[in-house]
């Protein structure tokens, strides 16, 4: 599996998530009134970004549902008054699923797939854009309904299934702080705010039922918005 960093850059960066959990955590989150709050570009701020971003990855990792993850992490963080995720459709022109994708959902070249993409919301703020192929024939009508006509997160509308996820790739789109630290050269502090990139990490996974037939293949693409909200390590604002 390409996870896009070193098992030695995943100890590594799990240790400082420990590290800061406790800071992290303790901290009440607030909710900026609109966009992002500014981090300093500072090594603790980016040490915290990435102490948060490595906790959020993990997490969904190791979780069967990415929309429970997310729905947690924004009640967690307060990133809006209500905690619940909402996937607002996207109507770009369809992916064509490959023949590879087939041969891990395990479908033939005449089975039914249909093409999925929203924004996976809380509140206001994009916490992730995912792009979905899915098999309509092995779920129920219902489910077929509801993803047609509603904005239900996929993961809420598949539970009844039992479903577990099978990670295919996991890679880090960007990272606060420079391979190879702390050994490497680190960033040199700025008088400026952190400028966090839109994408941050991405998942490719395989979603199955609880008797291991495959029925779903995503590609999840988590935004900045998941740190929508103050640091709180030294040279942050106060909140």
């Amino acid at each position: 599996m390409n996870t896009g960093i070193s098992i030695a850059g995943i100890v590594r960066r799990g240790l400082v998530a420990a590290m800061l959990a406790a800071t992290v955590s303790a901290a009440p989150a607030t909710v900026a009134a609109q966009g992002m709050p500014a981090w300093p570009d500072s090594f603790e701020a980016r040490l915290e970004a990435l102490a948060l971003i490595q906790t959020l990855n993990g997490t969904i990792l190791a979780s069967p549902s990415a929309t429970r993850s997310l729905e947690e992490w924004c009640r967690d963080h307060a990133l809006a008054p209500e905690p619940r995720i909402i996937a607002r459709r996207v109507d770009p022109a369809a992916k064509p699923i490959s023949p590879e994708q087939r041969r891990r959902l395990q479908i033939d070249d005449q089975e039914p797939v249909k093409f999925r993409r929203v924004q996976l919301r809380c509140g206001d703020r994009v916490l992730s854009e995912a792009d979905n192929w899915y098999v309509p024939g092995r779920l129920t009508p219902e489910m077929n309904t509801a993803l047609e006509t509603t904005e239900a997160p996929f993961g809420k509308v598949v539970r009844p299934l039992g479903p577990w996820r099978r990670t295919v790739a996991a890679v880090m789109l960007w990272s606060p702080l420079p391979e190879g630290w702390p050994a490497g050269r680190l960033p040199a502090a700025a008088t400026g705010p952190l400028e966090i990139p839109q994408a941050l990490f991405e998942h490719r996974a395989v979603l199955s039922t609880s008797d291991n037939l495959p029925f779903s293949e995503v590609v999840e693409t988590y935004q900045r918005q998941i740190l929508a909200f103050p640091c709180v390590v030294s040279g942050c604002p106060a909140r």
